[in-house]
């Protein structure tokens, strides 16, 4: 069992390092080559945080644990908005803009819903895995779209200027970024699935206990460091994008590909029980976030405070 948490916890570092690298890499490139910093922070920032969940899922699913690989998204989606929302506001509290609670919002919550309404059936099938990934493709042309409208509204003037080091540090650099982003992410996500499975079967727990407990705050720690680091610069815009996008990421893009490569299982206690907490979660952002346009430290420790009683509720069983 020691050997087995030892496995993990350096699992869960080589895999934070491998986020890390592909999102210094990739933000960099997309900097240097003049692509807004606000459309980094939404594309590549929430892509790179979500690819933790995606090489996690991927040898889940080889390896047929399609428990822990719904569980981690699930889980993840719960922790994202409960954990690491809830922690940046006790930290400092977020203002939110009315815009993005309506558009942004209301996208999220609908791929949420898309997302148990595939599983119903018990299975995510490659057909739902199709239309997952075009509803990905669909939302990437709408912020194209959004951010050209946004674009012809701003000054130039109020464009951030691009960082030094994105300007002049060289490219080979930033492709060994991100190609040792990738080997670290691929290298770590093994270890963790390979000691979680290893866990759960020693320790007589379900791997969907597993992949929505250890498993999506482990790999929900890149969205985590993002939204804290944020809510230090007072900057609650790239914060709460950052959860949205991840979240819609998790679905669209991590889901969405993994079902096209092999369809997946859906246990009836996920979709009883875990699927409705996610939604529930969901819904709960909206009046938070609504008061004032501000989720405040009293908010925020009460989404901390029921994700927890939501994880105590999972182990208590096992204890």
């Amino acid at each position: 069992m020691v050997a087995q948490l030892l496995i993990f916890s350096a699992g869960l570092v080589v895999l934070y390092l491998g986020a890390e690298w592909l999102v210094r890499g990739a933000a960099s490139l997309a900097l240097r080559y003049g692509i807004r910093r606000i459309v980094v922070g939404i594309t590549v920032v929430a892509l790179g945080t979500s690819m933790p969940e995606f090489v996690i899922n991927f040898f889940a699913a080889l390896a047929h644990e399609d428990s822990l690989a719904l569980g981690n998204i699930v889980g993840s989606n719960i922790s994202n908005i409960a954990l690491i929302l809830g922690t940046s506001a006790l930290v400092l509290p977020m203002a939110v803009r009315p815009s993005t609670l309506r558009k942004e919002y209301p996208i999220m919550m609908g791929v949420m819903i898309l997302f148990y309404l595939v599983a119903l059936d018990g299975v995510i099938s490659k057909l739902d895995g199709l239309v997952l990934v075009f509803c990905l493709v669909l939302f990437m042309v709408y912020l194209v779209i959004d951010g050209k409208r946004h674009a012809r509204k701003v000054d130039a003037g109020d464009e951030e200027p691009v960082e030094v080091d994105a300007a002049t540090s060289p490219v080979w650099k930033k492709v060994l970024f991100l190609i040792g982003g990738i080997a670290f992410l691929a290298v770590g996500a093994r270890l963790m699935v390979y000691s979680a499975v290893n866990i759960a079967e020693s320790m007589g727990i379900e791997p969907v206990v597993v992949g929505l407990t250890i498993v999506a705050i482990g790999t929900s720690l890149p969205e985590l460091a993002a939204s804290l680091v944020s809510a230090v610069k007072q900057e609650a815009d790239m914060s709460i994008g950052n959860v949205l996008g991840s979240n819609l990421l998790n679905v669209l893009f991590v889901v969405g590909l993994v079902a096209l490569i092999r369809p997946l299982q859906v246990d009836a206690d996920s979709l009883s029980i875990h699927f409705p907490v996610m939604l529930g979660f969901s819904a709960l952002l909206l009046p938070v976030a609504w008061t004032s346009y501000q989720i405040s430290r009293v908010e925020g420790g009460m989404l901390v405070t029921v994700f927890l009683g939501y994880i105590v509720y999972l182990i208590f069983p096992y204890l």
